[in-house]
Order: structure tokens, then C-alpha cells, then sequence
């Protein structure tokens, strides 16, 4: 064991401690394959902790960034071999973009990795997070995994190397307890949530019609531990602008800067949201020009849209066109391109189930849950899931941590791996074997 997971054993115990789930209670053989009380599981949840946390380790040592098929390949096989070892069927199912997507354009994709276990319970239950991240190859050396006191950080920890991390372990919980109470377990691990999961998006759809209850891994809150039932629809805003060259120097006046008005419809419009009831729009991309002297005759910018519901999108794009009837270079012409993305998730009843559930079960370990019913900004493949649900979808069940998208800071809390690894096993253990009623 080296230094820092030494000091992170260290840590994790006093941890345990505080949270009373180091009770000496070695299970005699047999009873491992009967259900466990509360107590009896705690225990054996801190078994895996540190084993947990070297998985951890192994994953942020893999750079996936969503566009990197080669780092997708390398971690879709060591999740596939983690399943296939807690004895689930395993399969690699290739994906690329739709051929109308405007940026991928029909592109080769990660493969999404889908494994499954058959059990003697009522419920089917999937788990879902995401192997790929937005970091380009080569950024991880500027944060390789470490453990400081009692955050572990690493490129992609949070957001959802850490999601993946604490599935694998609750399957392999489940499988060294004996406890297959469910229908059927599901896994999927897909590899293209960051650029809004164009190729797994119809499956993970798909899925959430089949089981009772799908279970997100992304992160599970910063100052305080939560899930969600709700996450935002996102849309993606394309202006191009055609005006007419000229000498900058000799003839401007001839020309009809497509830079200027490009400019005077990104300020006019970035106002248009409702920040209150979560309508965003921010432009973050904007190009013109190409030549100092010239007149610039054509200018593109790019917008990005959230929103707490898809019809705030139809809104937000009603408030764009109508915007752009108003030019400030005569001359000019605007072509709009709106294009909707991930759907807004809304939990329906049985997510509230499930929600409630979850806060009785952190209850048991004398710890807060909270439960947020109102989208942030942030868009989940909890969306896809919650189209045509045959369930409930809960969002959120990850670890606690921060610093997602960041390549300096981001890092999960040590202390939080033990709860969250309690509370996802028990969620499968109840609502695969029915005791939740809905």
C-alpha cells in the first residue's frame, strides 16, 4: 500500500467509526445468501471501501475523453472484466452519431458496455453512469490520481468516473453477499454522456421502458448528500451571418461586416433567458473573419440553452427568431439553427418512491438526504431514461464530490464512498425483491 492510500486507510477508518459501520461482524458461512439486517451489511460494506478506492485509481489512470476511442476502448474492457468477474453477462455494444447530427456527422463513437444478471425477485433495477469525460488526451498528467486527507482527486472522478466506480462495486457487493432478490440486475456504461450521448441516447430510452426503476450514478451533491428528480433540457444555438468583403483601409463602407452584427445579436439576446425559472442562454463560441485588412463577410457564434422544461426550449427559440428580425447592418442576412438535445428529466410518482426510500435508508446510517426536485443547469442521461419510464428514475446516486469539467481541482470525498455504496446496494436489494410499494 502506498503513502497516500495509506494516509486514505487511515482517514476512511475514522470515518467508518463516526458512521458506526465498523462493527466487528464477521458473517458465518451460509448467511451471507439470506437477507442481511442493516447492521450486518454496514459491515460488510466497509469491507470495500479501499478496494473501491483502487478502482478508482485504475479508472482515472485511464484518460477517456469522449472523442478518445482508443482511452474508451481501454476503460469499456476494464469495466467489462470488473462485470464479468461479479458474474454478470457482459456485452460491448458499438455506437456512432446519427448522420443529421451537425458537429459528429454520422462519426464512430465509444461502445457502450451492457451487462445483465438474472435473479429470483419481483423488480428489474439498472444502474447507469457514464466512462467518457470532456478532457482532451494528454491532460490527466496535470492530475493524477491522489488522496489528501479526505478527497481523492482525479481527471474525471467526479463526473462520473466515481458513478462507475461505486456501480462496479455494488454489483460486486451483491454478488459476494449471494443476494440476487431482483428480477434482473442491468448495468450500462455508456461513453458518450459529454457530448450529449447522440449514439446511446435511443437505447438508454429503451431501457428505461424495460425496468422498474433506473438508478443514475452521477454525482451525489457537494456540501451535502442528495439525489434528484429533475436535471435540465439542453439545446445548442447556431447563428451564421453573411455579409459582404471589402478593403478595411480603402473601402469599408463598400463592405457589410458580418463581425458587427454577429456581435449586436449575441448582446441583445444574451438577456433573454428567465434566470429565475432556470431559462439559460449563454454564447460561448463566436468566429469571423480570417484576414486583418478584409471586411469580415461571414461570422458564425454558437449558443448554449438549459432550461427546467422542453417547453421553455420552444420559448427561448420563439424569443431568438423573433430577435433576429431586428438587424443592425442592413444587408445581412441570419440563418438560426436551434437544435434540441437532452430532454428535460422530471421524476414522476414512482421516482418519488424511490427518492423517499433512499432518504429512510441514509436515515438508518444517521446521516441527511436531500432530495431536489428542481433542475440546476445540468442535463443527465436520467432524460433519456425518463421518456417512456415502465418506473421510476432516480438521478444522483454517485459519490459526493466537486470540481466536475475542471483539470486542476475535482475530487470526490473518501468519506462519502462508504454511505453511497450502502445506499446504492440496499436500493437494488429493495426494490428488486418488491418491498417498495408503488
Amino acid at each position: 500500500m502506498n503513502s497516500s492510500m495509506a494516509i486514505a486507510a487511515r482517514t476512511l477508518s475514522c470515518a467508518l467509526r463516526r458512521l458506526g459501520l465498523c462493527a466487528a461482524l464477521a458473517l458465518p458461512a451460509g448467511v451471507a445468501a439470506q437477507p442481511l439486517p442493516p447492521y450486518a451489511l454496514q459491515s460488510r460494506v466497509a469491507e470495500h471501501v479501499l478496494p473501491l478506492l483502487g478502482s478508482l485509481r485504475q479508472l482515472v489512470g485511464i484518460e477517456s475523453g469522449s472523442r478518445d476511442l482508443e482511452g474508451l476502448g481501454k476503460i469499456g474492457e476494464f469495466i467489462a472484466g470488473h462485470l464479468q468477474a461479479s458474474g454478470l453477462a457482459v456485452q460491448t455494444l458499438p455506437t456512432q452519431a446519427p448522420d443529421f447530427h451537425p458537429q459528429l456527422k454520422g462519426a464512430k463513437l465509444g461502445a457502450m458496455v451492457y451487462a445483465t444478471r438474472r435473479g429470483t425477485g419481483q423488480k428489474k433495477v439498472l444502474l447507469i453512469a457514464h466512462m467518457d469525460t470532456v478532457y482532451a488526451r494528454g491532460v490527466g498528467a496535470n492530475q493524477p490520481f491522489r488522496i489528501d486527507g479526505d478527497k481523492a482527486y482525479g481527471l474525471g472522478i467526479s463526473d462520473d468516473k466515481g458513478g462507475v466506480a461505486l456501480i462496479l462495486h455494488t454489483v460486486r457487493l451483491l454478488n459476494d453477499l449471494g443476494l440476487a432478490d431482483y428480477a434482473q440486475l442491468g448495468v450500462l456504461i455508456n461513453a458518450d454522456e459529454e457530448i450529449g450521448s447522440p449514439g446511446s441516447a435511443a437505447f438508454i430510452t429503451q431501457l428505461g421502458s424495460e425496468y422498474d426503476a433506473v438508478l443514475s450514478f452521477e454525482g451525489g451533491g457537494f456540501e451535502q448528500d442528495m439525489v434528484r428528480l429533475a436535471t435540465s433540457s439542453i439545446a445548442s444555438v447556431e447563428m451564421k451571418i453573411t455579409g459582404k468583403a471589402s478593403h478595411a483601409g480603402a473601402n469599408p463602407e463598400g463592405g457589410r461586416n458580418a463581425l458587427y452584427e454577429m456581435a449586436h445579436q449575441v448582446l441583445k439576446s444574451r438577456n433573454l433567458g428567465h434566470p429565475e425559472r432556470g431559462l439559460k442562454i449563454n454564447w460561448t463560441v463566436a468566429n469571423a473573419g480570417a484576414t486583418r485588412n478584409v471586411i469580415p463577410a461571414t461570422a458564425t457564434a454558437a449558443a448554449d440553452v438549459r432550461a427546467r422544461t422542453d417547453a421553455d426550449l420552444d420559448l427561448m427559440e420563439a424569443a431568438l427568431r423573433e430577435s433576429i428580425k431586428s438587424q443592425l447592418i442592413p444587408d445581412t442576412t441570419i440563418e438560426l439553427t436551434f437544435r434540441r438535445g437532452r430532454p428535460a428529466f422530471v421524476g414522476n410518482a414512482v421516482s418519488k418512491v424511490l427518492a423517499q426510500h433512499a432518504q429512510s435508508v441514509f436515515r438508518e446510517l444517521g446521516l441527511p438526504l436531500q432530495v431536489r426536485d428542481r433542475a440546476n443547469g445540468g442535463g443527465t442521461d436520467a432524460a433519456f431514461a425518463g421518456l417512456r419510464p415502465k418506473g421510476g428514475v432516480l438521478e444522483s446516486l454517485g459519490l459526493r464530490g466537486y470540481g466536475a469539467h475542471s483539470n486542476d481541482n475535482e475530487y470526490v470525498f473518501v468519506s462519502s464512498i462508504a454511505p453511497r455504496l450502502y445506499l446504492a446496494t440496499r436500493m437494488v436489494m429493495d426494490v428488486g425483491s418488491g418491498k417498495l410499494a408503488w
